[in-house]
C-alpha cells in the first residue's frame, strides 16, 4: 500500500467515524424523552410551591395508593404544610397524589394529569375537576379503577374532615367513567374497607 492510499484510508476512517458520532448525538437530541423522565420532570413540578404554600404548618397527612396485587389501599405518611383553608387542603391532598408515592407504590393517577378545579359544598361534597389526561396511562381493569377512585376519596376524608363524599368531573364534564368500567355519574363516600390493615 502506498503512502498515499494510507493516508487516505486514515482520513475515511475519521471522517466515517465523526459522521456516526454526530448521528448518534443527533439521535440523542431528537428522540422524544422517556415516560421515566417525563413523569420525574411533572413529579419535580408538583412538588413545588402547590405543595408547600406560605403559611400554614407542617403536619403529617396519610395518602392512600393502590396496591393491585391485593386490591387495597396501601397507608402512605407525607409531611406537609398544609393550607389554612379546605378548599387548598383538597388540592394538595390531589397534588400530592398526582406527584405519586415516595415508597415506591402504584400511582393513583398519571404523573400527566391536572387538577383543573376543586369545589366544596356546605353539604361536604368535594367536586373535582381533573384533566383528560387523567384517562391516560390508566392501568386497565375495574380493579385498578375502582382503587383510584377510592385512592382519591379516602385520602380527602382521612386529611380534610369536612368532606364527606366526592363527585368527579372530566374536562368540566360530567363523566360515564375514567377508563370504561366505574360509574362516575354518582357521588364516592370514604370506603375504609379497602384500606389494608397495618400489623
Amino acid at each position: 500500500m502506498s503512502h498515499r492510499a494510507l493516508i487516505l484510508s486514515i482520513v475515511v476512517a475519521v471522517v466515517l467515524g465523526m459522521g456516526v458520532y454526530y448521528l448518534l448525538t443527533l439521535r440523542r437530541h431528537l428522540s422524544p424523552p422517556n415516560a421515566q423522565t417525563a413523569a420525574q420532570t411533572a413529579r419535580t413540578r408538583l412538588s413545588e410551591a402547590a405543595l408547600q404554600p406560605a403559611g400554614g404548618q407542617n403536619q403529617t397527612i396519610t395518602l392512600y395508593f393502590p396496591s393491585y396485587a391485593d386490591g387495597k389501599l396501601i397507608a402512605e405518611g407525607r409531611s406537609l404544610k398544609l393550607a389554612t383553608e379546605d378548599i387548598q387542603r383538597i388540592k394538595q391532598v390531589l397534588l400530592a397524589l398526582i406527584e405519586g408515592s415516595h415508597e415506591g407504590h402504584s400511582s393513583t393517577l398519571p404523573p400527566s394529569a391536572t387538577l383543573r378545579a376543586v369545589f366544596l359544598s356546605p353539604d361536604g361534597t368535594a367536586v373535582i375537576d381533573l384533566s383528560q389526561e387523567a384517562r391516560a396511562d390508566f392501568t386497565p381493569g375495574i380493579e385498578s379503577e375502582d382503587l383510584a377512585i377510592y385512592s382519591i376519596v379516602d385520602s380527602l376524608a382521612a386529611n380534610i374532615p369536612s368532606v364527606k363524599r366526592v363527585k368527579f368531573l372530566v374536562q368540566g364534564q360530567e363523566a360515564q367513567t375514567l377508563d370504561g368500567h366505574i360509574d362516575l355519574t354518582g357521588y364516592f363516600a370514604p370506603e375504609p374497607s379497602l384500606i389494608a390493615q397495618t400489623q
